[in-house]
């Protein structure tokens, strides 16, 4: 009796390809969902871009990773998605605030300016 293997091929390209592979050596199909790295450098990242985010508008909101991390089923890299997204609420409720602040005193600014032009 021969006991026969199977091998994991390419769904693209048809080659041999190991388990363990994020993508085929010999295309570059994508073969399953590389792991977010969770090193100091990639996290001091995140966390700086979810501060700064809502003070460029969320132009960048596509670059955000932050949603990935939360959503892992790692339980290092959700955590620190959650962090990523606590800063990103808090630095938009600042930034709104900031908004808000200069909004008012811009107003109270023109309405001052406009009571002294007609007191002449």
């Amino acid at each position: 009796m021969t006991e026969t293997t199977q091998t994991a091929v390419c769904p693209v390209c048809h080659q041999p390809i190991q388990p363990e592979y994020y993508f085929c050596p010999n295309c570059g199909t994508s073969l399953r969902q590389a792991p977010l790295s969770t090193s100091l450098s990639s996290q001091l990242k995140l966390y700086a871009f979810s501060i700064i985010l809502p003070w460029i508008l969320f132009i960048m909101v596509t670059k955000w990773k932050g949603l990935a991390y939360a959503r892992s089923k790692d339980p290092k890299e959700r955590q620190i998605g959650m962090i990523a997204w606590v800063l990103i609420i808090f630095s938009t409720i600042f930034t709104f605030w900031l908004a808000y602040v200069f909004t008012q005193q811009a107003i109270q600014s023109s309405i001052s300016s406009i009571n002294a032009d007609l007191s002449f």
